[in-house]
């Protein structure tokens, strides 16, 4: 429970960190690959072992940490271009409803079983994301850009279920550091050549704020990554519940951040999707136990 607690935090403080970037006119994808580096160096800094790169490149999981470096950065642009074409709730949306993957994943994959109301709580937290992520200003766009959500949806909901694969079936607990190391270097090379190409369309400036920005934004990132890989581990919960009470955890805690931190002001729809993101954590979270009192 409390390393979930962790990964839900440290997830919630990233999106405090980009609505900063957006006060103090930090350059996002700038950032966002420093970023991508100094969460490769803690996990570096936290991983105990000696470190030799011609072991890393033998592990089992090696490969499959490239390709997720890669969909991180593909992902990333995929959910700036939601939020600048559709708004930056429809891209919430898409990224959190991602969870059914990874719960139809360990479902049908690993054969976990869900109580009734576990599933009643999944619908719930789905409805919750949706509610709390509602905004008032009515969405105007081409056709081609409502595809743009989807991908995300897609690209994340693997995401998830990748890391979850992985933590799974390569990795024993004190590879977790050195994995998620490995993860954010690759998405930080991947970047590199992002910038490369982007800068021979438009000149490549240095900013001290956007490495501010990326070191403020690093630390969070790998914690919200560690800490999941290791509440995956929970005895009693299936990685269904995980998913679930990780990602609706996170748009409510991330939510009620917004209103402290920001001022921000909700609607009557926003507060029904918080109160819903209560209730569907308490059944997912202790579903099993409560249908042994019914």
């Amino acid at each position: 429970m409390m390393y979930l607690a962790f990964s839900i935090l440290f997830s919630s403080l990233i999106f405090v960190v980009f609505k900063l970037y957006a006060k103090y006119q930090v350059q996002t994808i700038y950032a966002i690959i420093t970023n991508y580096f100094v969460a490769c160096t803690v996990g570096i800094l936290y991983y105990k072992e000696p470190i030799n790169l011609g072991d890393i490149t033998q592990k089992s999981w090696f490969w499959g940490s490239l390709a997720l470096g890669l969909l991180f950065i593909v992902i990333f642009n995929l959910m700036a271009a939601t939020s600048q074409k559709l708004g930056v709730s429809v891209a919430s949306v898409a990224t959190k409803m991602s969870l059914t993957i990874p719960v139809l994943f360990g479902v049908f994959f690993y054969k976990e079983e869900l109580s009734i109301l576990e599933v009643f709580g999944i619908v719930l937290a789905l409805l919750a994301v949706y509610f709390t992520s509602l905004k008032k200003n009515k969405i105007k766009a081409e056709k081609w850009a409502f595809a743009l959500p989807v991908l995300v949806f897609l690209g994340s909901g693997i995401i998830d279920t990748s890391i979850k694969y992985f933590q799974d079936a390569h990795m024993p607990e004190e590879e977790y550091a050195l994995f998620s190391a490995t993860v954010f270097a690759s998405a930080g090379i991947f970047g590199l050549f992002f910038i490369g190409f982007k800068s021979t369309q438009q000149q490549l400036k240095v900013n001290l704020k956007n490495i501010i920005g990326g070191i403020c934004l690093g630390v969070p990132n790998y914690f919200s990554i560690f800490f999941l890989l290791k509440a995956l581990q929970h005895p009693t919960w299936n990685s269904a519940s995980v998913f679930t009470i990780n990602n609706v955890a996170i748009v409510m805690f991330s939510t009620l951040l917004g209103i402290i931190l920001f001022r921000e002001r909700l609607t009557v729809k926003n507060w029904f999707g918080i109160g819903l993101a209560i209730f569907s954590i308490v059944l997912v979270a202790f579903g099993q136990r409560l249908m042994t009192y019914l």
